[in-house]
Order: structure tokens, then sequence, then C-alpha cells
């Protein structure tokens, strides 16, 4: 048979194909804006053929309709990283979260930890030698997928096609629909005065041909616009997003001093909008490998110069930051920030950065704290950071003693929280600031 004969005998309906599932089963849904649509509304449609289902994913862009109170008897959802749709499923007990760094998700799958039943997964149109890309997330839905019992796919004629380890045999799907909609879109964030300055201080730690790992949102947007002097710029990074594109446009991003991978942009997962996913499509200096490569810190650190910029909700006087949970509430998940801060930590020249607003809550709350909130969970230690950035400056904590530590973050808080950190420095070091 050719592969075009094979295809056709896997051909059905969303709603034919989550009968597969059955109860008790542990359905892996592909990330982020590669989620597929179709066949989870068709499996929460049927959700009365199933108890006891567990679903398991990281960042959910869809409607995660199977989180809702009614849904219990039928399905469980099991977040690697808990988002906007899932967090109050979770800080309600009616969703579980599982702490992982987002490297090591592969091997919960591979290694018998988190067997995999069913693999959800959205994938781009077979090529003429029958193999489709999984688009936009490689991540671990790649890995799920092959280590799945079942595999179903939707085949979007939208979904772009990219390059790298990114491809599935159509002999390696067991249930294939074919569908045709709009690619979810993340829309770029609004970037205001303070993402203004912080980006312009983490810009002035990035070198020409240095090589960046950014994340999501405003302040990874704000950097991207002081980049535009520099020269030879690269990109190893979880992701990517409309952004980098410009900066690609303008020769800044060529990946030219890359140590590995050297002219290609490398990435395990995408997120923008439509002008992001025309880039992409068939782009081969853009290439997608599963998380454990990507996010692998003895990857990472082969980069010269590599830089990462994150972002989190707390850092404590002696450095501890908080990145994932607000007290015992869940708010997100430890992600790939710990992969490249150790990675960036060993790699010749490697700067890493915690950048954040100097304040939450419209200037009400200190980001810079005494203490991290009771039962909130340390992402990176204090051991593992370097640089900490505010709109006020740039702390450089490394080979600093916890008084230096303190001093240095105390003068990159906002002014207005200054005096109550000055009081409990003084008060735990015994000394004057």
């Amino acid at each position: 048979m050719s592969w075009q004969d094979v295809y056709k005998s896997k051909l059905t309906t969303a709603e034919e194909a989550v009968k597969h599932i059955q109860s008790g089963n542990r359905v892996v849904i592909g990330h982020a804006c590669s989620e597929p649509l179709e066949l989870v509304d068709a499996m929460v449609k049927n959700k009365d053929q199933y108890k006891d289902v567990e679903i398991v994913h990281m960042v959910a862009m869809g409607k995660s309709e199977y989180t809702k109170p009614e849904m219990a008897p039928h399905f469980r959802h099991n977040a690697l990283f808990v988002g906007g749709s899932t967090r109050k499923a979770v800080n309600e007990a009616r969703a579980d979260y599982t702490p992982c760094f987002f490297t090591e998700v592969p091997r919960l799958f591979k290694e018998g930890y988190l067997p995999v039943d069913v693999a959800l997964i959205q994938l781009s149109r077979p090529d003429e030698h029958g193999y489709c890309s999984f688009g936009l997330s490689c991540d671990y839905t790649k890995p799920a997928a092959e280590c799945a019992k079942i595999v179903i796919a939707e085949v979007n004629d939208q979904m772009p096609r990219t390059m790298g380890d990114s491809f599935i045999h159509i002999s390696e799907i067991d249930h294939i629909v074919e569908t045709s909609y709009p690619i979810i879109e993340l829309q770029p964030p609004k970037i205001g005065d303070v993402e203004k300055a912080i980006g312009q201080n983490c810009a002035k730690l990035i070198e020409d041909g240095s090589t960046l790992q950014l994340g999501i949102g405003a302040i990874p947007d704000a950097v991207l616009l002081f980049l535009k002097d520099k020269k030879d710029l690269g990109i190893h990074s979880e992701m990517f997003s409309d952004g980098v594109v410009e900066l690609v446009e303008a020769g800044v991003i060529n990946n030219s001093k890359k140590s590995i991978h050297k002219g290609k942009m490398v990435v395990t997962f995408l997120m923008g909008t439509k002008r992001l996913y025309d880039f992409v499509d068939n782009n081969p200096s853009v290439e997608l490998y599963p998380v454990d490569y990507v996010n692998n810190p003895c990857v990472i650190m082969q980069n010269e110069k590599m830089v990462s910029i994150n972002s989190c909700i707390q850092i404590d006087l002696m450095g501890q930051v908080g990145s994932e949970s607000i007290g015992l509430r869940q708010f997100s998940g430890v992600g790939g920030q710990v992969d490249y801060v150790r990675g960036v930590s060993m790699a010749k020249g490697g700067k890493s950065i915690i950048a954040i607003p100097s304040t939450a809550s419209k200037g009400k709350v200190s980001r810079i704290v005494p203490l991290l909130d009771e039962g909130s969970a340390v992402t990176t230690s204090r051991n593992d950071v370097h640089y900490v950035v505010t709109e006020y400056g740039i702390a450089d904590l490394r080979g600093k003693t916890l008084k230096e530590r303190g001093r240095a973050l105390i003068n990159i808080a906002h002014p207005d929280f200054r005096s109550m950190l000055i009081e409990e420095w003084e008060k735990r070091f015994n000394c004057k600031f």
C-alpha cells in the first residue's frame, strides 16, 4: 500500500476517533497553540462514555471544559503547568498539579512515570513522503505521540510545516481527522514604560554575537525593542514569538555566531500571530526539536555568550526566586526557567537574567520582599541566580554574600518599599545599610 492509501484508511471523524478513549485512560493533549480543538471538543461531548479519564498537558489555550465541576466523574486534569483556563480547577483541588522541569516531561512518558494511553495531537498536512510536521509544538507533544498506545491526530491544512526533528509518519498514527481552522493565536502584549525600562536594562547585558532564550510576555518583547543596534544575535530558546521576526528581517538575528546549530533558530514550541506562523512555515532557518533536547542544560551550555531572560512573581533578599506560586496557590509552573538558568550558568560567557517589574498590584506590592510568601515554592534557588533586573537597574548576585545580595536587590527595588526592606536588612545583618 502507498502512504496515501494508508492515510485514507485511517480517516475518520472527531466523534468516532474519541470513542477509542477508554475509562481510566491517561490522555496527553498537544501543547499550547497546537491544541487539537476539534478532538478535545469531541472528547468533552462524549463525556458520558468515560469515567476517570486523566487529562495531561502544560499550557492549555483552549476552553478546558473538562475542568468544569460537573465533569468530575468523567475527567481529572493533571497539569504539568498551570494556565489561565485551568488555574481555578487546580486551586480548588478539582485538578492536580505535578511539579517538573520542562526538559524532563518526555522522561515522565518514556520511563513510565506517566504512561501514555492516548495522545491527541494536531499536525500539518503530509508531505510527498507521508510525513506530517508537529507544527508549532514539538516539545512534549512528539515524545507523547511516540510513547502512546493510541495516537489520534487532527491534520489541519492551516498548521505550518516546521523543520528539525518535528515529523511523524502517517504509519505511526492510528486515527486521522482532517480539519481546517485558524491556528490559535497569542496576541502581542501591551508594553508600558516599566517594561521598556526593564527591556533597556536587559539589553545592556546582551553583547554582539549572543544567543538568546526568551520567555513569553511584555518583558521579553520589550527587550527585543532595544536590540536593534546589536549584531549577529542567535536564538536557542524553548519558544519565541512575533518580536523575533522583526529582528530577523532587520538582520540583527542571523545565528551566524552560534556555537551549535549555526545559522538556525532552535526552539521547542512557538506562540504568536499568523505573521509568526507564516514566517516559520517551511522555513529552513527555524528548527523545532523535542524539549528534552532543546531545554537540556548540557545542550544549552554549548552556546557561548548564551543569555536567558525569564521572569518571576517574587524574589527575596537572599535571591530565592518564586516563579510559580503565590503562597500555596499555584499560579503557573516551573516551565523551562531552571533548565536555562542552569544551562546558561555553565556556558562560556553565559548570563542568566531574572527580569521583573519592581511592584505588582498597581504599585501596592513589592516584588522584592524580605521573605517569600508563606507556602510559596522556590523555583530557582539562590545558588543559581545571576542577574536580577528591574526598571530601576541591574543587580549581579553571583559571588555575593547574603548581606551584599540584599543590598544589591534593595537598590533596584521600588523607592516606595526601600525603607521597609532596609529596616529588615539592618535587623537581619545587625548593621547600618
